[in-house]
């Protein structure tokens, strides 16, 4: 599969690839604050109770150098995708359910919204704390830990003639653009253009990416993509694993 992200202006050259699954991101978790009790106040401990919680959120990460996705569990043979991709990425899938051995996935492919199956033994599954929601009425995208909202950011989204595509997407890799225009950092989305079949050489993918173009930002403004200020975009590039979702609205 074919990953540059070109539908948001000129071609996108992949610089560097920076982070996978677990480089560079910050801990979801951090040790809890000593619990104290006023020494006035008699208390009497609380019953130990161990809460099963189901991860809201994981991703696969490929382990076979070709992934093959089916239509069904032991289903038709429909895709079939690289690892790594051509950024040098880790192939990722975002998981929608597991059933026994088999993985239902959301497919970096179009059309936009494919999903299918893949085998739970050709990947290793990842539970992920952190999400994307984008508002492309409001300009807006807000990052999420655990479903609970940590910041939003304001942001510049596609035009009316290439507008950014809505639908639940995730991030397939980070590059640091080596051209002008796309900030220090841009994350693939595993969403194509529905107007743009290709750009620029490349296949419409959408990215989210930091600008040159700082007035942009709160404007329908580009060719589907999302731009964030620069600053934002660096600090959710130390944030944010590949697979993270994104729900654009």
């Amino acid at each position: 599969m074919r990953s540059l992200l070109t539908a948001c202006g000129s071609l996108l050259t992949a610089g560097a690839l920076l982070f996978t699954l677990t480089a560079c991101s910050t801990p979801d978790t951090a040790p809890a604050p000593a619990a104290t009790t006023p020494s006035a106040v008699a208390t009497t401990p609380a019953p130990s109770v161990t809460a099963t919680v189901e991860p809201a959120h994981s991703v696969a990460e490929a382990s076979v150098e070709v992934v093959t996705a089916y239509d069904a569990p032991d289903g038709a043979a429909g895709w079939e995708f690289a690892n790594p991709i051509d950024s040098g990425a880790p192939l990722t899938f975002y998981v929608e359910e597991r059933q026994g051995e088999w993985l239902h996935v959301r497919l970096p492919t179009r059309p936009n919204g494919t999903t299918g199956w893949i085998r739970a033994s050709d990947v290793s599954e990842k539970v992920l704390h952190y999400s994307l929601q984008v508002s492309t009425a409001g300009h807006s995208v807000t990052l999420l830990k655990d479903d609970v909202v940590v910041q939003t950011f304001p942001a510049a989204v596609g035009t009316g003639d290439t507008p950014t595509p809505l639908g639940e997407f995730y991030l397939t890799e980070l590059l640091a653009p080596t051209n002008d225009g796309y900030g220090p950092y841009a994350y693939g989305i595993s969403a194509f253009s529905e107007v743009l079949n290709e750009f620029g050489g490349g296949p419409g993918q959408i990215g989210m990416h930091g600008t040159d173009d700082a007035a942009s930002i709160g404007q329908s403004a580009s060719h589907g993509c999302i731009r964030l200020n620069n600053e934002d975009i660096t600090a959710l590039a130390q944030l944010l694993p590949l697979g993270t979702p994104i729900t654009i609205e």
